[in-house]
């Protein structure tokens, strides 16, 4: 698939702290648009606290970060941005249908038709009616997903999402993650499953908040003379620790 070279998402120097912790720390990066992005590495390195930088729900303490060509936090920005959360931002005591049109109300979608149709991409159609907390950690992901796609939204940030998701409805989600790529729409994901990270087009490598490394899952096993990513990643760790 072509890559467009129109850059969606792209940050200058952007950095993050709380207190001495250095969550973020001068991170550049740039997302072309209709690419998967992984933004990839172990609990704790900063993925979550960059995807909050990037949406907006954080303020940088230096640096900027740009995003559909808007300096963020920008709330103009927001009605063509989706975002899923790595805890679960929904209403346990709602049923997973008026999730969904809760979350249309705020983005102006109040489709029967359109509910559906993301109901069954996560194959929750027979759930509609059922209170969330009665849902299994897993389905609770999926509509979580579900409200995050509900309003088309051209540039979607996802934290973790097959997190809990079983193996046949994560390829159902890389095939149609795949479909949107090619209309156009940007996706930024983390996860630190190191095969997850082998279907994004570009890869950015995380340690303590800052990016190792950047290239496709096959660049980044030629450049450090690795089969699989999570020996490049180990042996790009490495590098960092033998320079400290």
């Amino acid at each position: 698939m072509d890559i467009a070279t129109t850059t969606v998402v792209e940050t200058r120097r952007l950095s993050r702290h709380f207190g001495r912790i250095r969550a973020v720390d001068e991170v550049n990066l740039q997302v072309r648009a209709g690419e998967t992005y992984g933004l990839l590495g172990p609990n704790g390195c900063g993925k979550t606290t960059l995807i909050r930088l990037l949406v907006g729900l954080l303020r940088p303490t230096t640096g900027e970060a740009i995003v559909l060509a808007k300096t963020v936090p920008n709330k103009d920005i927001l009605s063509q941005v989706g975002y899923m959360t790595q805890a679960e931002a929904i209403y346990q005591d709602l049923t997973v249908l008026e999730n969904l049109r809760f979350f249309g109300s705020i983005y102006g979608v109040d489709s029967t038709s359109r509910f559906h149709e993301v109901l069954g991409l996560v194959e929750l159609a027979e759930r509609a009616n059922s209170v969330v907390a009665t849902l299994s950690g897993g389905m609770r992901r999926r509509v979580s997903l579900a409200c995050a796609m509900l309003h088309n939204p051209m540039l979607l940030f996802l934290d973790e999402p097959t997190v809990g998701v079983d193996p046949e409805l994560r390829v159902s989600f890389r095939d149609h993650f795949r479909r949107l790529n090619e209309q156009g729409v940007t996706i930024v994901v983390s996860s630190h499953v190191m095969d997850e990270a082998e279907h994004c087009h570009r890869l950015g490598l995380m340690r303590n908040g800052r990016i190792l490394a950047e290239g496709s899952a096959s660049e980044l096993r030629q450049r450090t003379r690795t089969s699989t990513l999570e020996e490049a990643y180990l042996a790009l760790a490495r590098g960092i620790n033998e320079l400290a």
